[in-house]
């Protein structure tokens, strides 16, 4: 096999490992109702419990520099999202809340874990092909979260029980985890490189893109949470256009994500995350002016969450390509980044909530739209993402990154 066919079957199986990611989280999603009426939990309990699934990843996140450098990345990416998969059925078996957020700690420590092994894989084959991959394989995720709730709503609608439902998901997807990682590059260290410390601070490069990184997710978790309920409370939306708001606003982003490689590979990450900062800001105003009147109100706020879906889409992603290739070590980077980015989404729902106590909903997402305005002003730090993507990109990386990316390759074709 050519190195060229190499590394596109390799895109092909990390696509498959962000679409099975992604089919895990869109199908827990959809069983929430369920755990919620069947342990006779209240909102606020219940906001306890989904509170444990990204204190889980935030602990567990900085572990995935040393398991990757342990069983390298095919066996070790193996392993988590098999891992991941199979703590689906985990939450949905929880006899009482302490169990419940028990189960939920695990499930984001799985989560948080194959996520980061997964980006600094993509980061691996996007500078191999030499060109932007990281926003399509993000949009993979996203087609793999819609797939994942189809399925879920499907389920709950012929009134299977959430057990039955997730374990019989949580089987599917072990068995397509071992098939789609088969194709994933085999990197493992230098034999003299050290292991990297079992928990180390992010370096200072991955805080500046992930302060990037938290002002989108900060937006995307106070859309995607509270989107249904400012259409309800302040646009005057009926119930059935206040949850079309969500999915609006999925879509878009879904849709931008599968688009945003050829929008780098022209104007590069600086221009595409300026653009898309704007178009997010835009949005965010959108909301926040929507008039109250039950015709004007939810047309314009849907648009607006909508618009914001379009302007963060592709942060994230390049926030994980950007710090993928600012050292020589892609995996701490990329979990520094996820670190701060996953800090940014435990406490957004929270905060728009407290905000919303002490002023209003309109008051919340105009603090959201001040922080997309940070997009706009933080662009330039992603600029260093551009060497994936720019003319030239396709060798190696410099340095030690580079003696790995040949050891890799002379690793992998020996096994073909």
């Amino acid at each position: 096999m050519t190195e060229l066919s190499q590394n596109r079957r390799a895109r092909r199986s990390v696509s498959a490992v962000f679409v099975i990611h992604g089919a895990v989280t869109g199908s827990f999603a959809t069983r929430i109702p369920w755990i919620k009426d069947h342990l006779h939990l209240s909102a606020g309990q219940l906001g306890l419990a989904l509170v444990a699934p990204a204190i889980g990843s935030f602990v567990a996140m900085p572990l995935a520099s040393r398991l990757l450098h342990a069983r390298g990345h095919r066996a070790g990416i193996r392993l988590l999202i098999v891992l991941w998969s199979a703590a689906l059925a985990l939450p949905a078996l929880a006899p009482d809340l302490p169990l419940l957020a028990l189960a939920l700690l695990c499930y984001g420590a799985a989560a948080g874990v194959a996520d980061v092994a997964m980006n600094a894989q993509g980061v691996e084959v996007e500078a191999r092909l030499g060109r932007s991959i990281m926003s399509g394989l993000h949009g993979m995720w996203s087609v793999g979260g819609l797939l994942g709730s189809a399925v879920g709503v499907a389920a709950a609608a012929a009134s299977v029980a959430a057990p039955v439902h997730l374990a019989a998901v949580a089987a599917v997807l072990v068995l397509l985890s071992l098939v789609a990682c088969r194709g994933l590059l085999d990197i493992r260290p230098e034999p003299e490189e050290e292991a990297p410390p079992r928990f180390t601070l992010p370096p200072r490069s991955a805080l500046l893109i992930g302060a990037v990184g938290f002002c989108a997710v900060f937006a995307e978790g106070a859309s995607g949470d509270w989107s249904g309920v400012y259409l309800r409370t302040v646009a005057s939306a009926s119930p059935a256009i206040a949850a079309a708001s969500y999915t609006a606003f999925a879509c878009t982003m879904a849709a931008a994500r599968l688009a945003g490689d050829m929008l780098v590979r022209r104007f590069g990450p600086k221009r595409t995350v300026r653009g898309g900062g704007m178009i997010a800001v835009a949005g965010g105003v959108l909301v926040v002016a929507a008039p109250t009147a039950p015709t004007a109100g939810p047309v314009a706020a849907i648009t607006g969450f909508a618009l914001l879906g379009i302007g963060i889409a592709v942060v994230v992603p390049l926030c994980f390509a950007a710090a993928g290739h600012s050292g020589d070590n892609p995996s701490r980077a990329i979990a520094g980044v996820a670190t701060v980015t996953y800090t940014s989404s435990l406490i957004a729902p929270a905060t728009i909530g407290a905000i919303a106590q002490a002023t209003s909903l309109r008051g919340s997402f105009a603090v959201v739209t001040l922080l997309t305005v940070g997009l706009v002003v933080g662009a330039g730090i992603l600029a260093q993402g551009a060497r994936a993507s720019g003319p030239g990109a396709s060798g190696p990386r410099a340095g030690g990154a580079g003696e790995q990316d040949r050891h890799t390759t002379e690793t992998c074709q020996s096994k073909m």
